[in-house]
């Protein structure tokens, strides 16, 4: 049973882990994303430097891998399989966490990755698609349509879902089919995105944030070469 939740994680991570913000510049605009505007390979930055297509491709890509990883990770673990207070529900948390750090740290581009956000989406469509929608297209999509600042609404959107869940969780209703185990990756998730999006915080702070359809410029150095 060790092996199996080992093995949910490993999976987790290395299917989060696959670039597809890189795979998508490189196939629609022959370019690394790496090498312009904040050097993420996560939508936002793919749509600044290589267009709607692009942009269509990686949020799939990343909201399939976040959604996949969780939906493996009860077959593998089974559903009346448990280990010690962990079954299969913490499995999906564990598989969903992993998921997001393979992104952020993806070991196919030498650490490099994005930040997580399109993968926590999809990660939370396959635990409680009423709570994603609730906080991906009700608050994520609203906060950025009107600021234009899609940085503010992935963080907004991410924190709420865990503000959603948590009364749920702690009522023991499983209301959206939430388990306490859920709250534990939407509350460690969001700190995750929050602690990835600190360069965006601070332009925010300073007015100097880039809003959405703004083009990226090409870094001073290649990501690439650090």
């Amino acid at each position: 049973m060790v092996l199996k939740f080992i093995a949910v994680i490993v999976l987790g991570y290395f299917l989060g882990a696959i670039p597809f913000g890189l795979i998508a510049t490189k196939l629609t605009g022959k370019v690394d994303v790496r090498e312009f505007g904040s050097g993420k390979t996560g939508s936002a930055n793919v749509l600044r430097t290589a267009g709607k297509k692009a942009a269509a491709i990686a949020v799939l890509g990343d909201l399939g891998k976040g959604a996949v990883v969780v939906l493996l990770a009860k077959p593998i673990i089974g559903t009346g399989a448990s280990l010690g207070a962990l079954d299969f529900h913490a499995a999906q948390a564990m598989a969903a966490l992993a998921a997001m750090i393979g992104h952020n740290w993806s070991a196919y581009i030498k650490l490099q990755g994005g930040r997580g956000v399109a993968t926590f989406f999809g990660s939370l469509l396959a635990i409680s698609w009423q709570v994603a929608l609730i906080s991906g297209a009700g608050i994520t999509l609203t906060v950025t349509a009107l600021t234009r600042y899609m940085s503010l609404g992935s963080m907004l959107g991410a924190s709420g879902s865990f503000l959603v869940m948590l009364p749920i969780a702690l009522s023991g209703s499983q209301i959206f089919g939430v388990q306490p185990e859920y709250l534990i990756f939407t509350g460690v998730g969001s700190l995750l995105i929050l602690f990835r999006h600190r360069d965006n915080i601070q332009r925010l702070y300073s007015g100097t944030e880039r809003k959405l359809g703004e083009k990226a410029e090409k870094r001073e150095s290649s990501t690439t070469e650090k």
